[in-house]
Order: C-alpha cells, then sequence, then structure tokens
C-alpha cells in the first residue's frame, strides 16, 4: 500500500523570513472554545436570584419601633447596644433581602431619619422592622 505525500515527510519545515513564528500559546489559543452570547451565563444567574419583598409594617409595629427608637436616643451618651432587622434594597431587581445587625447606636438622626451605628453603619428608619434593645445587664429597654 502506497501512502501520500511520501516525499514530503522527510522535508524541513517552512519558516518565513518576514513572519516570525507564532507562540504555541497564541496557536492553542485559536482552538479554545468561543462564546457567542457573552455574558449570558451571568444574566441567566441574576434572574434566577431571589429576593423578598419589603413588609409593610402595622400601625402597633410602628409605634413599638418608635417607642424603642426614642429609648434609645435617650441613652444615645452610654452608646447603648441594639440588635437591628432592617429592609435592604436591591440595586439591580425589584426587593431586597432582610439583614439584622447588633452594634452599639452612636446617633440617631431625626432630620435624616436615620440610625447611625458606632461601626458607620447608617439604617434608615423606615427600613427598620424591629429593634431589640438592652441595657448591659440582660434587661430590655422598652
Amino acid at each position: 500500500m502506497k501512502r501520500h505525500y511520501e516525499d514530503m515527510y522527510d522535508m524541513p519545515r517552512h519558516q518565513s523570513k518576514k513572519h516570525p513564528a507564532m507562540p504555541m500559546r497564541d496557536r492553542a489559543a485559536q482552538f479554545s472554545p468561543f462564546s457567542a452570547l457573552t455574558g449570558y451565563h451571568e444574566a441567566v444567574e441574576e434572574t434566577g436570584r431571589l429576593t423578598e419583598r419589603k413588609r409593610e409594617l402595622d400601625e402597633d409595629e410602628i409605634l413599638e419601633r418608635n417607642n424603642r427608637l426614642v429609648a434609645l436616643s435617650r441613652q444615645s451618651e452610654s452608646r447603648p447596644e441594639a440588635t437591628i432587622t432592617y429592609f435592604v434594597p436591591d440595586e439591580r431587581k425589584e426587593g431586597g433581602a432582610y439583614r439584622t445587625v447588633t452594634g452599639r447606636i452612636k446617633k440617631i438622626d431625626r432630620y435624616r431619619q436615620m440610625v447611625a451605628l458606632t461601626d458607620g453603619t447608617e439604617i434608615p428608619v423606615d427600613d427598620i422592622s424591629s429593634i431589640q434593645c438592652g441595657t448591659g445587664e440582660g434587661e430590655e429597654v422598652p
């Protein structure tokens, strides 16, 4: 059986005098997978990401939250500790998530309607769903 191109097997490979040889890494890149839908995978993941709806507080819950904020503002010099659950709106889609933080109250800004913690966290009062506050001796402030 005669093999085709047998006369070429022992010939030296052609080397261009004008163009340098392509590095092996670049030659391999020519054959790497191609993604025609750039960003599609990320868009699918974003669509599948779940968010929560913000729950509206009833009048009693708003009154309770405001009473606790007043009690905390009276103690602001002692920097009372509180655990606050609040809603954080999602930056990309409708809804958001509830977060709970525990920290010392630095200031309750009535003008800006914000609660500032000593760690720099600022929480809008309207986004607070609950506050648990303690005096440090285990008893809770009303």
